[in-house]
């Protein structure tokens, strides 16, 4: 168990946590009009800016709407996150990136929803392949010795027996 001790500087410990935290000064905000008539870098510091290019003016981005409204700045002079891209430019762009995007994601899921049945229907039709193969082979096979007995028994009503080829070599 903890003794008295340890509860005292446990205590210190959180009171003077306490007072640093008290202690501190929040920094003071500058707001996006401060930044009015200043540069574009200088106002997009601040994410929750929007810069008009044309009146120069650094306005807090509205948040409650999607897009800024035309009466505040032009889709065209406003410039938001970055100064080299107007926000016209970045919707456009940003668009176009999410519907190559959609795309592609559903062309990915097409290719692997049908692989998969197609491997299925593949399998099958390669083991029908390989039954109607097999079958042929038999029958290949019937017919091939179908014949040679055929041959035998033609061999065997004329007289000509099948010798060994190297009796004509022997001595006798």
């Amino acid at each position: 168990m903890m003794d008295i001790r340890s509860y005292v500087v446990l205590i210190c410990l959180f009171i003077f946590h306490l007072c640093v935290v008290f202690a501190q000064n929040p920094a003071p905000v500058a707001t996006c009009a401060s930044k009015t008539n200043t540069s574009c870098d200088e106002c997009l510091k601040n994410v929750t800016c929007l810069w008009c290019e044309s009146s120069g003016a650094c306005v807090d981005y509205p948040v409650r709407k999607i897009l800024p409204p035309n009466s505040l700045c032009p889709l065209p002079q406003a410039r938001w996150g970055v100064c080299w891209v107007n926000f016209q430019a970045l919707i456009i762009t940003m668009s176009v990136v999410g519907g190559v995007v959609l795309i592609a994601l559903c062309v990915c899921l097409y290719r692997c929803c049908c692989s998969c049945g197609t491997s299925k229907r593949d399998r099958r039709e390669e083991e029908r392949l390989e039954r109607q193969a097999d079958m042929r082979k038999m029958k290949h096979e019937e017919r091939k010795a179908e014949m040679r007995s055929r041959h035998e028994e033609i061999r065997k009503k004329y007289g000509l027996a099948k010798d060994n080829g190297y009796t004509k070599f022997e001595n006798n």
